[in-house]
């Protein structure tokens, strides 16, 4: 367990300090912020035509009402806390890939819904928009990271119980042999 939080904590600080160098913002955060923005851009306009995307920024046309996407509204964060704890946590390398991969679907769909979900919000009650995004939103995305994790850790194998030697099933190591 010990082990778990040493390297949990080390690639927290580790990822959470590489996501603030100025080279990592221009070259991955910003274009995958903007990545996201035409992406919910084009969720929305299966429905509502009158919305664009400009960077990092969903408009509504008409009404020229729009949301930033920011550092911490892109879902990054929640994704680096769950790479931090699968890869901390002792498993196959090929059962820690597929649970993050998941894990990166799952969070930056749950974000789409809330970045398209506060667009709209904004546009009705902006004390809503307020409470939504700063109380409600942030707490399921992180949320969604844990039970992400949670399901993860239910899912991957768990070693057998050892032989009456002490090696587990099938290594080989034991003296025992089966009678047919």
């Amino acid at each position: 367990m010990l082990r778990f939080f040493i390297i949990f904590s080390v690639l927290l600080i580790g990822l959470f300090t590489l996501e603030i160098l100025q080279p990592v913002e221009k070259h991955v955060i910003l274009p995958f912020t903007s990545m996201i923005a035409d992406i919910s851009v084009w969720i929305v306009t299966l429905f509502d035509d009158g919305v664009i995307a400009t960077g990092n920024v969903i408009r509504d046309q008409a009404s020229g009402f729009g949301v930033r996407i920011e550092r911490g509204c892109n879902g990054l964060e929640a994704v680096i806390i769950l790479f931090a704890a699968i890869f901390a946590f002792p498993a196959p390398f090929k059962h820690k890939l597929i649970g993050f991969v998941i894990g990166f679907v799952a969070i930056q769909a749950l974000n789409l819904v809330r970045i398209i979900s506060l667009f709209y919000l904004g546009q009705w009650n902006h004390t809503m928009f307020e409470w939504f995004h700063l109380y409600l939103w942030q707490a399921l995305i992180i949320l969604d990271a844990l039970v992400v994790w949670l399901i993860w850790l239910r899912k991957i194998p768990r070693p057998g119980p050892p032989d009456d030697d002490g090696a587990a099933p099938g290594s080989g190591t034991g003296t025992h042999e089966a009678v047919a």
